[in-house]
């Protein structure tokens, strides 16, 4: 009996379908039933459905994974400061960050810290000056003990005592309270002092070391009580830091080499200073007109006060004093000229004189140290410059007011002569690097770098004479730009020897000190003209100022172009030197 396929088929269906059931699909349609639910799988399609895909082993999912259509949850944000700025994830707009900074997390970055490059090959000035302006969780740590220390560290006392040392050669050699605060931490940190502090003021040095939260500070101070001018001494103290700082010597060889500093003699004699003083006073009367005879005049003067004032130190006799018997002779000799009617211009003589006693190796130094936020001790160098200038003018005061009295009518101490409308650019020239010469004498430079300070002072008054006489440039501007290229220049060849820039940027600015303008003040004032004499005196500080200032800006130009060692990330300068922002 033949069957009908499509209804074996779909009995095959049922039967492969069905729970247990055993009935046969060869009965007639009169015997079928209609079949339960129970008879069909849950997942058996029905019928005319076709069947799913397979699934893919090849891409399993995972029970946890996200459904189509459904956005993740916002993390929740890391609770942070107060002052950090708001994440883009709140709604909010990030504020822009600052020129130079860097994000703060309370993590590591993914790119790792900034690390800090102390190159060897940079002199230890921007080098210490770099780790002096970081704070004190990022400095690095020393790379290395004292040889034979390692087991009990450095000995801080005896390293305490030798950076004080240090710090007083300095202090008292006229250098800025930022190198020689350099120089203390250099010292310190080289022979494995981590957590060390020094601080400089005017005429104290203190410094303090904690070796950790945990410990009591050490603190160690001195008094610099005697100022002297040896920049060769300066210059050989600068070497030994730099040994100390690069080459790494050893504790007991830096005592050794300062006990070799302190016991080297000065390297001119006294005689040649004061010889230097006369030949200084001479030049400076020839760079306002004074001829051979008013050299010989003002170089005689000169010397007179300069063994007087030796006298007076031998004596025991403050520096104020020194200075009110150094610029008496140099007054009385230009009074004896104009009271024996010679035709000599005693005025050029008087003016000589001031050059060789005006305090402009102080003036600078307190500049600086007020531009780089040292305050107290630019306050204390400024008055001590103040009190200097008043000694001058009380002993050049009073040797005018006695010679006017003699003789009312003294036409060779008058104003009027004009001693600025002289004109010589050969001789003055020629003046200005005899002047800077002379200042490299009475400094005590060391002899190779004599040529570089003259030829320095040199360029100085070259620019200056362009700019005042040439292009009509007011004084003031004219000095300030004249100096700051003697800034620039003594910064550049500090850099190229590792030195100190004193030596070439003191003497140079010798030709540019106000002498003519200080001396017409005082005259007025002894004439009884009170107006013009204060009109001769703002002049005369205004251009001590702009020589300050000016040097101080020529050195920043200078480390401004030139690569400092820092943060190794690009987009990052150095740090300022200044503590504050005015609130």
């Amino acid at each position: 009996m033949a069957s009908d396929p499509q209804r074996g088929q779909r009995g095959q269906r049922g039967t492969n379908g069905s729970s247990g059931s055993g009935a046969s699909d060869q009965t007639g349609p009169e015997d079928r039933k209609p079949q339960s639910d129970e008879a069909h799988s849950a997942f058996t399609p029905p019928l005319g459905v076709p069947y799913p895909p397979l699934p893919e082993d090849e891409h399993p999912t995972s029970e946890f994974a996200l459904p189509a259509g459904l956005r993740p949850e916002t993390p929740t944000e890391q609770e942070g400061s107060a002052f950090s700025q708001p994440s883009s994830t709140t709604g909010q707009t990030p504020l822009p960050a600052p020129v130079g900074a860097t994000a703060m997390s309370a993590f590591t970055p993914p790119h790792g810290i900034p690390a800090v490059s102390l190159t060897k090959e940079a002199p230890w000035q921007d080098r210490m000056r770099t780790m002096l302006r970081m704070p004190v969780h990022e400095r690095p740590v020393p790379e290395r003990l004292e040889r034979g220390d390692e087991d009990t560290g450095p000995a801080v006392p005896r390293v305490l005592d030798l950076t004080l040392r240090i710090g007083e050669i300095l202090l008292a050699g006229g250098e800025g309270a930022e190198d020689v605060e350099a120089a203390m931490f250099g010292v310190g940190h080289a022979y494995g002092l981590e957590r060390v502090e020094p601080t400089v003021t005017f005429t104290l040095l203190s410094i303090s070391y904690q070796p950790s939260l945990v410990h009591d500070p050490v603190t160690a101070s001195r008094t610099v009580r005697r100022r002297g001018v040896d920049y060769t001494r300066l210059s050989a103290v600068f070497r030994l830091v730099d040994d100390i700082t690069s080459e790494g010597i050893t504790l007991e060889e830096a005592y050794r080499g300062l006990a070799e500093i302190r016991r080297n003699r000065h390297p001119y004699p006294s005689w040649a200073l004061t010889v230097a003083s006369g030949l200084l006073s001479g030049a400076a009367s020839m760079l306002v007109g004074g001829e051979l005879l008013v050299f010989l005049a003002a170089a005689l003067g000169s010397m007179l006060g300069d063994r007087l004032a030796w006298l007076a130190s031998g004596r025991g006799l403050p520096e104020f004093y020194q200075f009110v018997v150094a610029a008496m002779p140099p007054a009385a000799v230009g009074v004896a000229f104009g009271l024996a009617h010679l035709n000599v211009q005693a005025s050029a003589v008087i003016t000589g004189g001031l050059f060789a006693l005006i305090p402009g190796r102080a003036l600078v130094a307190g500049v600086h140290d007020g531009l780089t936020g040292y305050y107290i001790t630019a306050a204390a160098r400024l008055l001590e410059v103040g009190y200097l200038i008043v000694g001058i003018v009380v002993g050049v005061l009073s040797v005018l007011y006695i010679g006017l009295q003699l003789n009312p009518g003294l036409r060779r101490l008058s104003p009027e002569q004009a001693l600025g409308a002289y004109n010589e650019p050969l001789v003055q020239i020629t003046a200005s690097m005899l002047l800077a010469l002379a200042f490299c004498v009475l400094l005590q430079q060391e002899r190779h770098t004599v040529a570089f300070a003259t030829l320095n002072g040199g360029v100085a008054w070259v620019v200056y004479g362009a700019l005042h006489y040439v292009a009509e440039m007011n004084p003031v501007p004219a000095t300030a730009i004249a100096a700051g290229l003697v800034g620039l220049f003594g910064q550049l060849l500090s850099r190229y020897r590792y030195a100190s820039a004193l030596p070439y940027v003191t003497a140079a600015i010798g030709p540019l000190l106000p002498g003519s303008a200080t001396y017409f003040g005082l005259l007025n004032f002894a004439q009884g003209h009170l107006p013009q004499g204060l009109t001769s005196l703002v002049q005369a500080v205004s251009l001590a100022l702009a020589i300050a200032v000016g040097v101080n800006l020529g050195a920043e130009v200078a480390r401004l172009f030139l690569r400092a060692p820092g943060v190794e990330e690009a987009g990052i300068g150095r740090r300022a030197a200044k503590r504050t922002r005015g609130f």
